[in-house]
């Protein structure tokens, strides 16, 4: 039987066609960028803390790669963590604990086996996973990222069965300022579609998949010296979008009545 038009599988082989073209120009731009791009360390500084308010206490849980590690930061909470517990504690009225568990170039795969099994303390209400930048740059097929990440939920899912789970979407790596062009396209191309991928992994395991703003990536101020992670001041940002998408009543506003009981 013959199979359908699809205009998606012309778009896969031309994009092949051209990363093959392209080949010896983006190899010379991928050792370029690593030599030359500068190593930021991750946040240091306390990785817990408390916003302070009306009880019950809510809890969240950052775990994932270098953003929630913080690089791009000097302590943990001027980056991801403690900004969304300020921004959740302005949207929910409540105390909100943040804890944070990272490491600087995990992929999905090595944040489910060696960051989940670590993991201790008090239940979260809710978890936030930053993965994918690292899975992109080691050119994982969309199928071992669908599973990658399936994985990774499944095992958050498991341990804190009560818990909310959301996964951040992938940054708009087509606007990275350390990343030269064309190699920005062809990474930006296919970090969109692990962003797909992410959303209907997310929808299909029981996440909540929220995408990052691509508007955050024509500021330049909100990004490290580096032009790759976040600065203090992005981190802010991305962190008052994702408080936002987790107090909408699309999103969970039924976890946060749950949590309060």
């Amino acid at each position: 039987m013959k199979r359908p038009f699809s205009f998606t599988h012309v778009t896969r082989v031309t994009q092949a066609m051209a990363r093959l073209l392209l080949a010896p120009i983006l190899l010379l731009q991928a050792r370029r960028t690593a030599r030359n791009t500068p190593r930021l360390d991750p946040a240091s500084g306390a990785e817990q803390g408390v916003i302070t308010g009306i009880a019950p206490e809510f809890r969240i849980l950052v775990i994932g790669e270098s953003t929630a590690a913080g690089v791009g930061a000097i302590a943990h909470a001027e980056a991801l963590p403690g900004f969304l517990a300020g921004a959740l504690h302005d949207h929910l009225q409540r105390s909100v604990a943040w804890s944070v568990t990272g490491r600087n170039g995990a992929t999905a795969r090595r944040v489910t086996t060696d960051l989940v099994p670590a993991l201790n303390g008090t239940t979260p209400d809710l978890v936030v996973v930053t993965v994918g930048i690292n899975d992109l740059l080691r050119r994982r097929s969309l199928e071992r990222w669908a599973a990658d990440l399936a994985e990774l939920i499944t095992a958050l899912r498991t341990r804190y069965r009560t818990a909310g789970v959301i996964v951040a979407g992938m940054p708009p790596v087509h606007r990275f300022p350390a990343i030269p062009q064309p190699l920005r396209m062809v990474l930006g191309a296919q970090a969109r579609a692990m962003d797909r991928t992410m959303r209907e992994v997310a929808r299909e395991y029981g996440a909540f998949h929220v995408p990052m703003d691509e508007a955050m990536a024509r500021d330049r101020e909100l990004f490290a010296r580096d032009g790759f992670h976040p600065s203090p001041a992005g981190y802010r940002v991305w962190a008052h979008d994702l408080a936002r998408a987790v107090s909408s009543p699309a999103a969970y506003s039924a976890q946060l009545s749950r949590s309060a009981l």
